[in-house]
């Protein structure tokens, strides 16, 4: 199997994280556990972007220097990460001397290469962007398109990359690659973008002294947002670990938002053709989760903080903090297909936590381990014979992993979810109707034995599909099981082969992992803007 490289974007610590931010973050955790369930090599990366004329403004604001403020700041991204408990193999900051030097390294090279040369660049800039707009970009009021702030005029001799040279080049990559860009959507849109001309682009500051400085004109230093962008390379091992660089290079699989689409799908790409290196594998631009219809952002003041929001399910349910942080994580995957754009709202958080891992998910194991406590010593029972009803359940036990692990695999989350749904979906229906409690007061228990290990056999199947989505929740579901197998040791092939569950093994019955919250009746949930499924 392929090696598999995923990042995040570096986020800017101009502020602290909102929701916006974790999606990408639990979006990339998540296609990089199922990665590692289905048995690939994989390095995952986020961090943190630390220079820029922005955090500049921000440090003197509040009276520090630019590497205070952002020594400041990213901690606490580190801090949210490990309590959402994301599996990252590296975090990181730009402010860091191996990006420095990757960054001065590049720069030179393309240099060199003659595809940077000194000019003069003007134009409307947004420093919240840390980008520049041509004047259709803008709206009414020379507005920026992102923040609705004004932009500032900008006009100085520095650096230009020459980004119009390479525009037949990246043109006719994107339309050969159709997978290079994702959705279809943002594919169309870069398409368009390159049509309408590309302009060269000034990848130096001279006014601005927080960045890293250029290698052959200490002057000036190099644009934040090129310089940003060979993160990618430095956390691979571009200088330090070349082996490392030649197994996940070009491998990598870029997650950002959409409104930094064009950076990563026609800027990166060239620069690095330029400097002789190959293209990303992919960029994914997902939507936005907006409030009202409002992007989420801290500078338009409808910021939503992740940590308030588990917390609070966590006191509305009595549910453990990690198991609320999984169901926050399962939410914003199953709700909106990634790509989209969402509204966000509590109501559908909750309906979510209630309706899919209450009810479905939750209830077969509260349903089936009292019965096997009371009725079997607590050891899981023998498989028995199967008979009629025991087909359906085994047939879509055997379809679901391949199913899922098509959509998953391919950043089709909702898709991927509602595949496993669909087996638990069969394994509650199953249990209705084979009704074990009834056998019993037959007198059959081997075959109310059965009827329950199919059931729980089914259930260790959609545990082993759902670790890379709800990590916390699934770990505490194996050891209610009390599999010996360790679950970190599974993988794709031990969920798709139908009898792992142990027959003997003894369960560790435990408190409701998902305990239904109570809501008034006639409380309406609101959809998304996409659909849920």
């Amino acid at each position: 199997m392929e090696p598999f490289y995923v990042t995040t974007p570096i986020y800017y610590v101009n502020d602290v994280p909102h929701i916006g931010h974790a999606y990408t973050t639990l979006a990339a955790d998540t296609i990089a556990r199922w990665k590692r369930l289905a048995g690939a090599d994989v390095f995952f990366l986020t961090g943190t972007d630390e220079h820029g004329v922005n955090i500049e403004r921000k440090a003197r604001e509040d009276g520090v220097s630019p590497q205070e403020w952002t020594d400041r700041i990213a901690p606490r991204w580190v801090a949210l990460w490990k309590r959402l408990g994301i599996s990252k193999d590296d975090f990181i900051r730009t402010t860091e001397p191996r990006h420095i030097r990757v960054a001065q390294q590049l720069f030179q090279l393309a240099y060199e290469r003659g595809a940077i040369d000194k000019g003069t660049y003007e134009g409307w800039y947004c420093p919240s962007c840390e980008a520049f707009y041509t004047e259709d970009e803008l709206l009414e009021g020379r507005l920026c398109p992102i923040h609705k702030r004004p932009v500032e005029w900008t006009a100085e001799e520095n650096y230009l990359f020459r980004l119009s040279r390479y525009q037949d080049w990246i043109l006719h990559k994107i339309e050969r690659e159709p997978e290079f860009i994702q959705p279809e959507s943002q594919r169309n849109e870069m398409l368009s973008l390159i049509r309408g001309g590309l302009r060269d682009l000034a990848v130096s500051r001279l006014s601005v002294k927080w960045g890293i400085p250029v290698p052959f004109d200490p002057a000036q230093t190099i644009y934040v947002w090129i310089e940003a962008l060979m993160n990618y390379l430095t956390a691979i091992g571009y200088l330090d670990h070349p082996e490392r660089y030649r197994r996940f290079w070009p491998t990598v699989h870029h997650l950002v938002g959409r409104d930094i689409n064009r950076f990563h799908s026609v800027i990166w790409p060239c620069f690095l053709e330029a400097v002789g290196l190959p293209s990303p594998r992919q960029v994914w631009a997902h939507g936005f989760w907006t409030v009202d219809g409002e992007k989420m952002s801290k500078t338009r003041g409808n910021f939503i903080d992740p940590i308030a929001e588990i917390t609070r399910l966590a006191e509305a349910s009595g549910a453990q903090w990690d198991v609320a942080a999984d169901a926050f994580r399962y939410a914003l995957l199953r709700e909106v297909p990634f790509g989209q754009d969402g509204d966000y709202s509590h109501a559908a958080l909750v309906h979510r936590f209630n309706a899919d891992l209450a009810n479905d998910f939750g209830n077969l194991l509260n349903r089936t381990l009292p019965l096997v406590a009371r009725h079997f010593d607590g050891q899981i029972p023998a498989p028995g014979a199967p008979e009629g009803p025991d087909g359906g359940l085994r047939k879509a036990a055997e379809e679901v992993p391949a199913a899922a692990g098509a959509r998953i695999g391919t950043f089709e989350f909702t898709r991927g979810l509602a595949e496993i749904w669909r087996l638990l979906g069969v394994a509650n229906k199953y249990i209705d109707e084979a009704a074990p409690w009834s056998a019993l007061k037959a007198g059959k228990p081997a075959r109310a034995g059965a009827i329950l290990y199919n059931t729980l056999e089914a259930l260790r199947i959609a545990t082993v599909l759902l670790t890379p989505v709800l990590p916390a929740a699934t770990q505490r579901v194996w050891d209610q099981l009390g599999i010996p197998a360790p679950l970190s040791a599974q993988r794709l092939p031990d969920a798709s082969r139908w009898g792992g569950l142990p027959a003997g093994a003894r369960i560790r019955q435990g408190a409701p992992l998902f305990p239904r919250i109570e809501t008034r009746p006639a409380a309406r949930i609101p959809s998304t803007k996409e659909g849920a499924e």
